[in-house]
């Protein structure tokens, strides 16, 4: 999955926000809360996914596992169940769904933001708008309405998508 940041956004404008309290340790107190406990699976789960800022789904979570377990791998029920606790306990959010695969990103420790979604070759670029936000605090409170958060996906095509091909198909050049 590309991701990009809006070049209009300073670079650093979507970096790691500062938290109380560590990704690992916030989903300990979440699991604790459930009555439920922190295995070594889970803690590695929570580790690679917040080893980089980047978009993922299960299967890409799957293989990147794999890769740092050394083999060993993390059963695929594992994961799902975790992906929706992790979700629920809100350290991670559904971006978008492309092709039947729900693609995720950190939702803790990084500001909120919305995405630019190209359906043509699936780019996601990353922007932080404030007016957006502040319209959308404006239209909550003409109607009474508490925001508890929101998601925003612009779809369309990204610059290299709208580029005219750099040279015509073979057939093209015979006429």
């Amino acid at each position: 999955m590309t991701v990009a940041t809006a070049p209009d956004v300073a670079p650093d404008s979507l970096s790691p926000i500062g938290m109380a309290v560590a990704p690992l340790e916030r989903y300990r107190e979440f699991l604790t809360s459930k009555g439920q406990r922190m295995t070594s699976e889970r803690e590695t789960i929570v580790e690679e996914i917040f080893s980089t800022h980047e978009h993922f789904d299960a299967d890409e979570l799957i293989a990147r596992l794999t890769r740092v377990r050394g083999g060993r791998r993390v059963s695929r029920s594992t994961i799902y169940r975790n992906l929706s606790l992790l979700e629920e306990a809100g350290l991670i959010r559904k971006v978008v769904r492309k092709d039947d695969r729900e693609i995720f990103e950190h939702d803790y420790g990084y500001p909120k933001h919305d995405h630019l979604v190209c359906r043509q070759c699936g780019t996601l670029i990353e922007f932080h708008n404030e007016a957006i936000n502040e319209v959308l605090v404006e239209i909550a409170r003409q109607r009474g309405f508490r925001i508890e958060g929101h998601r925003l996906e612009v779809q369309g095509l990204c610059d290299s998508c709208c580029r005219p091909p750099e040279s015509r198909p073979k057939k093209l050049n015979l006429l």
